[in-house]
């Protein structure tokens, strides 16, 4: 009798830590329109940004869901944002045609991303091993591309008509379409699962660690493309700095939304788009508190460096031992 209540105590933890990013997410919408009333801001502009800076970061951090459920990590994923940004720049400018322009992103951040897959797989190296050598490849790539005519920049112009957070929502929407089809109905989603859940097991069972690292950098690669096109519509000059702080960002969003940093089956696409929105709005909550403050940027990493070992913690509660699943 005891056992059965605290297997049912224990269900009912589960399930509100499971819980605890979506309450977070509501919490801080709610702090941000009271702050914002307080400070009387323009909320149409505020929530503009707001979903500008978080639809680029989801759409790259969805992709990236992929790579994170094997229990590895790329953080490459900045540099090759750039990298596909400025492609798909130089395209447009010599073209002036958008399709080509949208190709040409995906198709470079699939290459890089391919790259680093298959260079894993042929020395059997982990993948971010492999990641890290790409991340300098990939800057030095980006930093040709932009000075590759004497200049600093790439200027793009005539995409004003894209630069509408419609847009942006649309590609989102059907970018996690098909990632939560493949993910959570294809055998590709469920035996990435199983590989990051435990990777010994699942390798007894016939499922190829290779391949489906492959196919992980694969969908990746699509949302980096996709995340690419749009920074490069909403920056219009691209310089060496433009996404340098995706990477780490997607990181930070994934455990914002709850997904455990090992991967494996409580791997969930829905933790990128929390963890997305979750994280611009904290820091336009921090931008507003501290806009007066001497050190304000400091600060607002310290903050947020404390919320990402918060959701770590309770994402670790959710198992029934100290150490995270393999």
């Amino acid at each position: 009798m005891d056992k059965v209540k605290t297997n049912e105590k224990f269900s009912k933890r589960q399930k509100l830590i499971s819980l605890t990013p979506i309450i977070g997410l509501v919490i801080l919408l709610i702090l941000y329109v009271v702050i914002g009333i307080i400070k009387d801001i323009n909320f149409k502009a505020g929530f503009e940004a707001i979903v500008n800076q978080s639809v680029i970061l989801a759409i790259v951090a969805t992709g990236a869901i992929f790579i994170f459920t094997l229990g590895s990590f790329d953080i490459s994923l900045g540099a090759s944002t750039l990298v596909s940004a400025c492609a798909g720049g130089l395209v447009y400018n010599a073209t002036g045609s958008v399709a080509l322009m949208l190709l040409t992103c995906v198709a470079a951040s699939l290459a890089a991303s391919l790259v680093s897959s298959v260079l894993g797989s042929i020395f059997n190296l982990p993948v971010f091993v492999t990641t890290v050598a790409m991340m300098s490849v990939l800057s030095a790539v980006s930093e040709m591309l932009i000075t590759g005519k004497g200049g600093n920049q790439i200027r793009i112009s005539g995409l004003s008509g894209l630069e509408n957070i419609w847009v942006k929502l649309i590609f989102l929407v059907i970018f996690t379409a098909i990632c939560v089809f493949v993910f959570e109905f294809t055998k590709v989603g469920r035996r990435q699962k199983a590989l990051g859940g435990n990777p010994v097991c699942a390798k007894l069972t016939g499922i190829s660690v290779k391949t489906y690292a492959i196919l992980a950098f694969i969908m990746a690669g699509v949302g980096i493309g996709l995340g690419g096109f749009l920074t490069a519509v909403r920056a219009s000059t691209i310089t060496s700095g433009t996404a340098s702080d995706i990477g780490m960002n997607i990181f930070i969003a994934i455990v914002f939304g709850g997904m455990p940093i090992s991967g494996g089956p409580r791997s969930r696409i829905y933790a990128a788009i929390i963890g997305s929105f979750s994280i611009r709005i904290l820091s336009q909550i921090l931008t507003m508190l501290l806009a007066a403050v001497p050190g304000a940027n400091g600060i607002a990493q310290i903050v947020r460096a404390i919320f990402f070992l918060a959701m770590v913690y309770l994402a670790s509660m959710n198992y029934r031992t100290k150490m995270l699943p393999r």
